[in-house]
């Protein structure tokens, strides 16, 4: 097939790859939204994805350091003042630091990055790459895994609500936010990623970026999985599950 499908064909098309490829139905996710994960998992779990948190912005930087169009830095550029906040609050990425001390975790240690599994590290560096090198449509159709986002973040906040005595308001402000802003921006990404693929050629490239991306956040699942669950090999560098706790549980649980 050379020609390019239809508008409603490709947008059915692009749900397919999240309907068969999202993380949600990953192992390690529904140990974690099913209350089955132990603490140090849960704490494995929020200081490897604080890494990706923490390059969002920066991903998003290197597509806007790209833009020749004003129109698409200024619909763009909202989505690094969601992650990174004002000067002095606001910001996902201090929302997921409240989470890590919730979870027992001090935030500076988190934010250090140290104890990053370094298949998290190559998975998420590549997504930067990719938006950093790729055509601005695939870069902008990797993004799209926020078509799915709603449904893992209501999952998410239930489950641990439900299950994890952590689980308050305040811990989980970020997953709240988000589905806030993850509609917005997906509205327009969306919309210009079914705007310019106007040939098949573009409509498969941008199926395939989407496609690497749901291959990025599957394969720092898999990470969390090898090293914490089964059979739970930590490789070197690795958080060892007592290393950047909080006060009297650093002490208490190291000793256990």
């Amino acid at each position: 097939m050379t020609t390019a499908a239809d508008r409603r064909a490709f947008h059915a098309r692009l749900l397919d790859i999240g309907k068969e490829r999202y993380h949600d139905k990953h192992p390690f996710h529904v140990m974690l939204h099913g209350g089955r994960c132990t603490m140090t998992q849960v704490r494995a779990w929020v200081i490897n994805r604080y890494y990706y948190q923490s390059r969002i912005p920066m991903k998003d930087a290197a597509f806007l350091s790209r833009c020749d169009d004003p129109d698409l830095r200024r619909s763009w550029r909202s989505r690094i003042e969601d992650h990174d906040g004002g000067i002095d609050e606001g910001g996902g990425i201090r929302r997921w630091l409240r989470l890590a001390e919730a979870v027992g975790l001090d935030p500076d240690y988190v934010a250090s990055t140290r104890g990053v599994l370094p298949s998290t590290r190559f998975a998420v560096d590549a997504y930067v790459s990719f938006v950093r090198q790729q055509p601005l449509l695939e870069a902008v159709a990797s993004s799209l895994t926020e078509l799915f986002a709603p449904k893992i973040h209501s999952e998410r906040i239930a489950g641990l609500l439900e299950h994890y005595a952590f689980a308050d308001h305040e811990a989980l402000a970020y997953f709240r936010q988000r589905l806030a802003e993850a509609p917005r921006d997906v509205e327009f990404g969306l919309a210009y990623v079914l705007d310019h693929a106007d040939t098949r050629e573009k409509q498969d490239a941008a199926a395939a970026a989407l496609t690497f991306k749901t291959d990025v956040l599957w394969s720092q699942l898999d990470s969390l999985y090898s090293a914490y669950v089964a059979p739970g090999r930590i490789p070197p560098g690795g958080w060892d599950g007592r290393e950047g706790l909080l006060g009297e549980r650093a002490s208490t649980e190291a000793a256990e």
